[in-house]
């Protein structure tokens, strides 16, 4: 098609409808492998935006490109468990098999091959995303049969149906998956049920229960609610976060597949609660394949009168839900982050307070939640407190959903009442000789094979999902390494200490990694990850020396066997740079060289 005529088969929003512009984005980048010049002129007309600003827009989501990618644009997963599968072997087979080097477009503009952050299918790696559909459990006959589809040009439809089969991979249930075991389809008498309490009501049970945020934060889910029903405003919204995006978790993903009329049950109850008429799921550009599931379960709750008006025949009370896709931004996990990317802006994280309940969306009370804690809301006030309160801990309430990867067995979701132990946990998923696991993701936290008896729970080891396993044949040098580029590469640039720490962090790991370290070097991660944590202005920045500072604590022995030098050695050998010039100048004489 021809980018000139982009007006005629993409519809532009009207005049200042510019928390759109995302979604047009994403849209237009499906539609042409990227945004030509003509659709940016056209957007910034239509919604009175500078096309600069538009341009910033694009730049700072890693799926949208100014110039064009390649007709089947693959994507492999660059997280440490793709790479703990080999899929860096299998990167460097298929670039071989396709003549295309890694991060370019190959001439004749069929194919292009990169790497992209966690694609959110750990379990069943390595994993790539070709056109941001993903497939999975790649091997090297794998490789072959993507090379010679590519080359045959054989349309993405007409590939083989079970490249793109995603498992649900649910290994162990407790209370929360249990009670909805045998939930099928849109159910108008669970509605009902919800519905049914007073929302004085439904706030006092979930408090009783004591019901926390289960993104990891663990803010108390009562309080929240409570707090933006109880501000005065004409509009408030509800939004779900399905943007999980830390490296290893993937329960959500689960969830959205299996779930998803739960999910918006809890969605719906929300809304009544604090009376909002208006929700989204943020769902990650990288489950763009839940798309069509998601949008058909929304639709078939509309058609039975469980969405949009009188919803359960309850006059007045009128809810319904958009979905929002995200391209490729890990800070867009951040629920202010999140707002801001829900508006159509670069995914900047705000400066709080005010909160996203007072004002959020629109600068409207705004109750953001991600996919577990809604479908617990929901289970909750149909089962009763009592019900939850009996499993976990006194401060920790009810169950946690794990995404279980790396050295294991059985790599899945496993739930589990808080209180429960790490060793316990690793015995189940059939982890053997395990040196560390690597808990809450890659900011989070790593823990040594003495602290196994520790639990999970808010009070000891607080997690939104992740837990990567690592057995003693690993090198966790390899972990760091990956973690501190993933944050280079995620940082949202918006503040120095992140920017620029994340760059330093990721540029010493690497010099320790190949070798060249010293104590001076040592020093210096340690006084930067001070930095980074006291003086970055969001929980990015903050946590992004996670596994530096983890790893230092609990895992001295992997720099100090790096260090080769007790003084200070450069990383960059500008002496062995000058080879090259003395290859083609024929001149190897001492003057050809550097002196140390």
């Amino acid at each position: 098609m021809d980018p000139g005529k982009i007006t005629s088969s993409i519809q532009l929003p009207g005049p200042g409808d510019s928390t759109l512009l995302l979604q047009h984005l994403v849209r237009i980048q499906a539609e042409f492998n990227y945004i030509p010049d003509k659709a940016v002129a056209d957007l910034s007309s239509s919604l009175g935006i500078p096309a600069a600003e538009i341009r910033g827009v694009i730049d700072f989501y890693s799926f949208l490109h100014l110039t064009p990618r390649g007709k089947y644009d693959i994507l492999f997963s660059d997280s440490i468990t793709d790479h703990m599968l080999g899929s860096r072997e299998l990167i460097t087979d298929l670039t071989e098999k396709l003549g295309v080097t890694v991060g370019e477009v190959r001439g004749d503009g069929r194919v292009s091959v990169d790497t992209t952050s966690c694609t959110g299918m750990c379990e069943q790696g390595p994993a790539l995303l070709v056109n941001r559909l993903a497939i999975n459990h790649l091997d090297q006959q794998r490789i072959e049969q993507i090379a010679r589809l590519i080359e045959e040009d054989v349309d993405l439809a007409d590939w083989p149906k079970e490249f793109f089969q995603i498992d649900d991979s649910i290994q162990r249930q407790d209370i929360l998956l249990s009670s909805m075991a045998s939930a099928t389809g849109a159910s108008p008498d669970t509605l009902t049920t919800l519905l049914s309490p007073e929302p004085d009501n439904v706030l006092d049970i979930l408090q009783d229960a004591g019901l926390r945020g289960r993104g990891g934060a663990g803010f108390m889910t009562a309080i929240k609610w409570r707090s933006c029903r109880d501000t005065a405003a004409e509009q408030r919204y509800v939004v779900c976060n399905a943007d999980e995006g830390e490296p290893g978790t993937f329960k959500d993903r689960v969830l959205l597949q299996r779930y998803a009329h739960q999910l918006i049950e809890g969605m719906t109850l929300c809304a009544h609660t604090i009376n909002a008429s208006k929700g989204y799921i943020y769902l990650r550009g990288e489950y763009l394949y839940l798309l069509e599931h998601l949008q058909a379960v929304l639709q078939e709750r509309r058609d039975l009168g469980l969405l949009a008006n009188n919803i359960s025949g309850k006059a007045g009370f009128d809810f319904d839900i958009d979905i929002h896709l995200g391209a490729g931004a890990y800070i867009c996990g951040e629920e202010s982050a999140l707002i801001e990317s829900l508006e159509g802006k670069r995914g900047i994280p705000r400066k709080r307070p005010p909160f996203p309940v007072t004002h959020g969306y629109k600068n409207q009370p705004t109750v953001v939640n991600n996919v577990e804690t809604f479908i617990a809301a929901s289970q909750i006030i149909l089962h009763g407190a009592e019900w939850f309160k009996g499993a976990g801990t006194e401060q920790s309430s009810g169950t946690k959903l794990l995404s279980i990867s790396g050295d294991c067995e059985r790599p899945g979701i496993y739930e589990y009442a808080f209180g429960t132990s790490i060793r316990q946990v690793l015995g189940d998923c059939g982890a053997h000789d395990t040196l560390a696991v690597q808990i809450a993701g890659a900011a989070g936290v790593t823990i040594p094979s003495e602290q196994f008896d520790r639990s999970i729970a808010f009070e000891d080891i607080s997690t939104g999902g992740s837990f990567i396993i690592f057995n003693s044949d690993r090198n966790l040098l390899d972990m760091v390494q990956n973690f501190t580029h993933f944050f280079a590469h995620e940082s949202c640039g918006f503040c120095t200490p992140c920017r620029v720490g994340s760059s330093l962090l990721k540029d010493l790991i690497d010099k320790l990694h190949a070798g060249h370290a010293g104590h001076y070097d040592i020093n210096e991660l340690n006084r930067i990850t001070i930095i980074m944590r006291d003086t970055s202005f969001c929980g990015l920045g903050a946590t992004a020396p996670n596994p530096v500072i983890q790893t230092l604590t609990n895992f001295p022995e992997i720099y100090e066997r790096q260090v080769q030098h007790t003084d200070y050695e450069p990383a960059f050998d500008l002496d062995a740079a000058l080879e090259e010039a003395r290859q083609v100048t024929h001149c190897f004489g001492p003057e050809a060289h550097i002196k140390s």
